[in-house]
C-alpha cells in the first residue's frame, strides 16, 4: 500500500490540478471575430459587461484566416464569421456545438474619400469612366481569397463589368481584411473602395469620406453567422446567447447590420 505521507501528497497535487483546471474553465471567453465587427464590439461588450458578463478576449481578422487558425488548434471558443461559408465548414468538420446563428446581414458601400474625384455613384458606372479618364488611381477591397466582403466586392465589380479592368490594370489594392480595406481606401494614394457599411459609419471614416450603399442584389447576401466551438465554456455560451438576443440585435442594426430574415437562423 502507498505510505500515508505519499498518499496525502498525491491528493494535494490532484487538488491543485483540479483547481487549476476549474480556474482555466472559468476564464474569459476567447473569441475570434471578423474585422468588420471591430467598431461594434466595444458597445456590445459594454452592454454585456453592464449585465454582469465576463469581458472576452477578442482577436479580429479576416474570416478565412480565423477559420484556418481554428483548424490549426487556436483556443477560440466562439467564432463570429463575416459570412456563413467559414462557419458551416467548421460545422461540417464537427468542431462546433450546432449550426450557430446569423447575428446580422452585412451591406457593402462605395466609400469615397474627400480628396477623391470619384462620384458617389451606387451603380458604379462612374468608376468605369474614372478608369478611362484616369481620375481613379487605386481602388481598395478586402482580399476575396479569404475575406467575405472582398468576395462580395468582386461579385459587384464583375456584375458592373469592372473586375477584369481593375485587376489587369494593377489598380486594385487588396487588403488583408475589411478593416484594412477601409484604411487603404482612405489613403492618399487611393480614390475609394468597396467596404462594409458598418465600418463606414465610424467617426473617423465619416469625417474623411462619403459613402453610398451598393444595391444588395448585385452580390450574394452577406449573412454573418456565429458558431460556438466545441471547447466553449459556460461563460462563452452565455455570451453567445447575448449576441443572439434582442439587445445585441438592436446594437448590430445601429451599426449597419440588417436583421436576419424570418427562418434564417
Amino acid at each position: 500500500m502507498m505510505p500515508r505521507a505519499k498518499y496525502l501528497a498525491c491528493r494535494a497535487v490532484a487538488s491543485v490540478l483540479m483547481l487549476a483546471g476549474a480556474a482555466a474553465a472559468a476564464g474569459p471567453p476567447i473569441v475570434a471575430s471578423a474585422a468588420s465587427l471591430r467598431h461594434v464590439f466595444p458597445e456590445l461588450m459594454h452592454t454585456w459587461a453592464t449585465a454582469g458578463g465576463v469581458p472576452p478576449e477578442v482577436s479580429f481578422g479576416s474570416s478565412g484566416n480565423l477559420y484556418r487558425q481554428i483548424t490549426q488548434g487556436a483556443p477560440f471558443e466562439l467564432f463570429l464569421s463575416a459570412d456563413e461559408a467559414q462557419a458551416f465548414k467548421l460545422v461540417r468538420e464537427g468542431r462546433t456545438e450546432g449550426r450557430g446563428a446569423i447575428y446580422g446581414v452585412g451591406r457593402l458601400v462605395l466609400l469615397v474619400p474627400r480628396h477623391s474625384r470619384l462620384a458617389l455613384d451606387a451603380s458604379l458606372e462612374d468608376l468605369g469612366r474614372a478608369i478611362d479618364d484616369r481620375r481613379m488611381r487605386r481602388f481598395a477591397i478586402a482580399n476575396p481569397a479569404h475575406a467575405p466582403y472582398g468576395r462580395a466586392a468582386r461579385e459587384a465589380l464583375s456584375r458592373a463589368a469592372l473586375w477584369p479592368r481593375l485587376a489587369e490594370s494593377g489598380r486594385l489594392l487588396l487588403a488583408e481584411n475589411a478593416a484594412q480595406a477601409v484604411q487603404f481606401a482612405l489613403s492618399r494614394g487611393a480614390d475609394g473602395g468597396l467596404v462594409p457599411h458598418a465600418l463606414a459609419l465610424t467617426g473617423r471614416v465619416s469625417r474623411e469620406a462619403r459613402y453610398t450603399l451598393i444595391d444588395a442584389s448585385i452580390h450574394r447576401p452577406i449573412a454573418q453567422r456565429m458558431v460556438l466551438l466545441s471547447r466553449a465554456g459556460d461563460e462563452t455560451r452565455e455570451l453567445f446567447r447575448f449576441l443572439a438576443g434582442p439587445e445585441a440585435r438592436r446594437i448590430f442594426e445601429r451599426f449597419g447590420f440588417a436583421a436576419p430574415g424570418a427562418g434564417s437562423q
